[in-house]
């Protein structure tokens, strides 16, 4: 019998490592339509407008999607631990695909933004889904494997974007950038329905859902989100509807404690934030989300506006950090199984704040290689300090806690990159208007540029604002590092496999 037993072991090992690696090819690809979807529409802006008007309102097609994204994490990360992953990751498979199809169809620039938004809604559960999935298929030794696969898909993914949009939009119609999805999305779930087989799990008939919680998080999530994406845009800081807004999502943040407080299943629950190990990399990996608008945003403009290059190889400046991060990531295990989580994590963030405090010591103007080999070191340091922390933290909850701790985690990321690109844009057009006598902001300028008619004193305003906001990124990567000395433990919990 024991000799039956090992022959059908050994023979079942293979068609489980093929169905794995099945599933990890649907992560991948679930994982790149995420990151495509974050911004392949942006170089198609001009033909979108031209075609459906709505000039005054496209910036919704950005900020829709990355609100629909941020509030709907924390629910999927719930119903991923109460229903499991496979139902949770179809539903939003089918929503996203569902929202593509409809975005294609759209008639006019409204339509085009609700579309979106169902399309963000589907993707909140592509990415934190797809992060726990990883950490369920491997064990804790193997998974820096899994998530330095899906580190360079959307890493790749998210620098292609642009350009892939802006070739579509050229070439056929910048509808396809919707309908392109489908396909690729449809592979995706057939792979998933056909192979992912979660372990059986015991009925659990009083099972609940935190409706009035979602709803909760939902609306103060959407409206606080709302008046850091659009104050300073829409409108100015202190204005009457930014002001109300934030009044609004003050209140409903009170609304969100008492409701998770009185729920028995709550879609935060308070242990999230109790544990000191979950709450640091939290708020660490909530300033990376800060830092990355600094150069994910700014270094473009001041590839071009100041140094001069042209949108391929200012492109390609920001692109070369893509190359150095997932290398960095596979390689981080050795560096963690020797000194830990938290150390490796304190030497990527510590390398990378002296990386960003060093951008604004580059000569005026410079060359291109000065900023490209910042960014090629900033990718390495960063890969060194998001691995491990995720790696880490998944490594401390069961199964059960998984999806919520994940979902968490992104979360904070994404709320910090919201944060950064409301401060770091009032901090840079501060910059330019005490440079420029008071008149102008980013945009304006660097339009002005375009055509030709500003002075060399626009550009070394650029210069400076863009230094500021490194600044600023540096600062954020210091605090980073100090959460991680002062609040995580100098040992992971983790948990046995």
């Amino acid at each position: 019998m024991g000799s039956t037993s090992s022959a059908e072991r050994e023979a079942a090992r293979p068609a489980a490592a093929g169905r794995r690696g099945a599933v990890v090819a649907a992560l991948m690809l679930s994982m790149a339509l995420a990151a495509l979807d974050a911004t392949i529409v942006s170089t198609a802006v001009p033909q979108i407008v031209g075609d459906l008007g709505g000039f005054s309102v496209f910036s919704w097609l950005f900020s829709g999607y990355l609100l629909a994204v941020t509030v709907t994490l924390p629910l999927y990360g719930k119903l991923s631990d109460t229903f499991g992953r496979k139902p949770v990751l179809v539903a939003g498979s089918v929503l996203f695909l569902l929202g593509s199809l409809l975005c294609a169809l759209a008639w006019n620039m409204g339509a085009l933004i609700a579309f979106r938004i169902v399309q963000g809604l589907g993707g909140g559960a592509l990415q934190g889904t797809v992060q726990t999935l990883a950490a369920d298929l491997y064990p804790l030794k193997d998974r820096p494997k899994i998530q330095s696969k899906l580190s360079t898909v959307w890493a790749v993914s998210a620098v292609a974007g642009p350009g892939l949009g802006g070739v579509l939009a050229a070439y056929a119609d910048w509808r396809w950038i919707f309908l392109i999805n489908l396909p690729i999305g449809a592979l995706a779930l057939w792979l998933i329905v056909r192979h992912l087989h979660e372990p059986e799990r015991e009925n659990t008939p009083d099972a609940r859902v935190d409706w009035a919680g979602a709803l909760a998080v939902f609306a103060c999530g959407g409206v606080l989100l709302t008046a850091l994406v659009q104050g300073g845009v829409a409108w100015p800081w202190l204005s009457v509807p930014s002001l109300a807004l934030f009044g609004a999502g003050l209140g409903l943040v009170a609304v969100v404690v008492l409701v998770e407080r009185r729920a028995a299943e709550p879609i935060i629950p308070g242990w999230v934030w109790r544990r000191r190990t979950i709450a640091a990399v939290n708020l660490a990996l909530g300033a990376l989300g800060l830092l990355m608008v600094a150069p994910s945003v700014f270094l473009p403009t001041y590839a071009q506006s100041v140094l001069g290059l042209a949108p391929v190889a200012a492109g390609f400046v920001l692109s070369v950090w893509t190359l150095s991060w997932p290398v960095s990531a596979a390689l981080s295990q050795h560096v963690y199984r020797r000194i830990g989580f938290r150390n490796t994590a304190m030497l990527g963030i510590g390398t990378a704040s002296l990386i960003l405090f060093a951008f604004p010591f580059l000569p005026y103007p410079g060359q291109a290689w000065q900023p490209t080999l910042l960014m090629l070191l900033l990718g390495a340091a960063l890969g060194l300090f998001q691995l491990p922390l995720i790696v880490g933290v998944q490594s401390t909850v069961g199964w059960a806690e998984r999806g919520t701790t994940t979902a968490s985690v992104l979360f904070c990321r994404q709320t910090g990159q919201t944060i950064g690109a409301a401060v770091f844009g009032a901090v840079a057009n501060g910059v330019l208007a005490a440079r420029l006598g008071g008149a102008g902001d980013l945009d304006s300028v660097t339009r002005a540029l375009d055509s030709g008619s500003a002075p060399e004193a626009t550009r070394r305003a650029i210069a400076d604002a863009v230094h500021a906001v490194y600044l600023g990124a540096a600062c954020a990567a210091a605090l980073a590092f100090l959460v991680l000395l002062f609040l995580a433990p100098r040992k992971f919990p983790v948990l046995q496999d």
